[in-house]
């Protein structure tokens, strides 16, 4: 298993790393960003297999314990190429106007849990319902404050997440011109984390976990992905360890966070409990080597 409080870096990583503290630059600013662990049980034998590559199905089977929706971003993005990540993105400034199809728990609520600001706290939360309808095709809104939309696979779904995913419509525009109210209720906080000073692209990341909707599929829709799976977090974290797969410390360490808990209510249920720390990895030099630390 990875040991976070001091690893090595290597590649990329480990050259912009040495040369950000060398040459001494200013960090750039790091820009509200939103990550949401989408969660299913894991589907009985038989069950109806996840939509993309790996068929949904964990390498250890169809086990007892949750799920998480996992992609893998295109080796030519400029933020964590290759990487295996949640949905999520950055905050957009129009994320913020979605107060009048707000249901559930107040931003303030969540800015207690996140350590911010009730306006940041409710962009945040727009933003991670908009990027994972976005990256999944699943929409964490409803007709009202006690119903969640069933299906979303449809042509005029698709044109609008693809309006969405353009910039050419804003969220608080989708879920007014729709009869929607975003369901915040869906949402627990789970983890803040901030990209290190030495990258040249940051964010100020909150992760939330939710349940899959009744009835609502994952799709492999965004192009920002080659490969997307639902994978049990011990499987994820051993593919880490073995080397097969890619993972930003923030991703890992919530996976094996995950492992501890038997079903999508327990982790939704103990969400509340977690203490929420504001991390921000930094980097340590020994010679010609750069390790990040995580405390």
């Amino acid at each position: 298993m990875r040991d976070l409080k001091s690893e090595l870096m290597t590649g990329r990583m480990a050259e912009t790393a040495l040369e950000h503290v060398r040459a001494g630059r200013t960090p750039v600013t790091s820009r509200p960003a939103s990550t949401v662990i989408l969660l299913r049980d894991t589907p009985p034998a038989g069950g109806e297999p996840a939509a993309g590559a790996g068929g949904g199905e964990s390498a250890a089977g169809f086990a007892s314990g949750p799920e998480v929706y996992l992609l893998r971003r295109q080796r030519t993005m400029a933020f964590a190429a290759g990487m295996t990540v949640f949905p999520g993105g950055r905050v957009d400034p129009a994320d913020s106007a979605i107060a009048g199809s707000w249901s559930g728990p107040p931003p303030e609520d969540f800015a207690a849990r996140l350590g911010c600001s009730a306006e940041l706290a409710a962009a945040y939360v727009a933003a991670a319902v908009r990027e994972t309808f976005e990256e999944s095709g699943v929409l964490l809104a409803g007709p009202s404050s006690e119903t969640v939309v069933g299906d979303t696979t449809g042509a005029d779904w698709e044109a609008d997440r693809v309006a969405l995913e353009a910039g050419q419509l804003t969220f608080a525009d989708f879920l007014q011109r729709r009869g929607l109210v975003l369901r915040a209720d869906l949402l627990r906080a789970w983890a803040h984390w901030i990209t290190p000073e030495f990258e040249p692209k940051r964010y100020d990341t909150a992760f939330f976990v939710a349940a899959l909707p009744t009835g609502q599929l994952t799709r492999d829709v965004t192009s920002e992905s080659d490969q997307v799976a639902w994978v049990r977090p011990g499987d994820a974290v051993a593919a880490v360890d073995a080397g097969e797969t890619l993972m930003l410390p923030p991703t890992y360490l919530c996976c094996r966070d995950l492992t501890q808990y038997d079903d999508v209510a327990e982790v939704l249920a103990g969400a509340g409990d977690r203490e929420i720390r504001t991390i921000m990895p930094t980097v340590r030099i020994d010679g010609d080597q750069a390790y990040l630390e995580t405390t």
